[in-house]
């Protein structure tokens, strides 16, 4: 039997027999874990509740033939707990999980940065600091760029022109009138400026945004996200926006 030990966040959980669940983990060095927590259905399980669904934990698995399994869990973090009184925290932390479980496709494949930008923005969520969509826009744009999938925010996404018109999602950002395709949005100045300061960490000038340009911001990335995973995030029809 060979024993490891990890840290990571709990992306989802699903039933398994009578008593087990199969949980989802996105770990800190291993990358994704699919393993089995035996007995955690019990009302007597020593951790069933330290395999729940925005968890931090601490864990030791052994490996399996198919799955492997969790022989002990320790609490770090139980972002849950402080979500679930917040609707607007909760159902953005949600969209994270699911889009953290997305972006990572293979198991056991390293994913340091998407993990700990998983963990900070659970964080940043937790702590209050900041709007839950601002938080949600900001992961997203970021996990992203670790993917690979970052938007030309400065300069024409084809010919690197300075002069922005537009942005165009199948064109990776925003791009200029001679670029542009049919049916691309036309996005006011402030809120590219507005992506591009959550791209970038820049709190002051996001949190200083004017709700429109958030809503506007968000339904671009948003819809940016969903044609990079090729597949929606079911969690995000319940993520309240920004009033206009």
């Amino acid at each position: 039997m060979s024993l490891y030990r990890d840290e990571g966040v709990v992306l989802r959980t699903q039933k398994l027999g009578e008593a087990d669940r199969i949980v989802t983990i996105l770990a800190k060095r291993t990358g994704k874990i699919r393993a089995v927590a035996k007995g955690v259905r019990r009302t007597t399980s020593r951790f069933g509740a330290r395999l729940e669904p925005f968890t931090h934990v601490d864990l030791q698995l052994h490996t399996g033939r198919t799955l492997d399994v969790v022989t002990q869990a320790e609490t770090i973090r139980p972002y849950g707990e402080v979500l679930a009184a917040d609707y607007p925290r909760y159902t953005a932390g949600s969209a994270m999980l699911e889009t953290a479980d997305r972006l990572t496709h293979g198991e056991k494949e390293p994913a340091l940065r998407q993990f700990l930008l998983l963990v900070g923005g659970l964080r940043t969520l937790a702590d209050r600091g900041h709007e839950a969509r601002l938080v949600l826009d900001a992961y997203f744009l970021r996990s992203l760029a670790v993917a690979g999938y970052a938007p030309a925010l400065d300069a024409c996404a084809k010919c690197r022109a300075p002069a922005i018109r537009a942005f165009a999602i199948v064109s990776g950002g925003v791009v200029c009138g001679a670029c542009r395709p049919a049916g691309a949005a036309v996005p006011a100045g402030e809120t590219i400026g507005l992506m591009t300061a959550l791209l970038r960490g820049d709190w002051a000038a996001a949190d200083a945004s004017e709700p429109r340009h958030r809503s506007e911001c968000s339904g671009l990335v948003a819809a940016y996200l969903q044609w990079h995973l090729e597949h929606g995030i079911r969690s995000l029809r319940h993520v309240e926006r920004e009033p206009v």
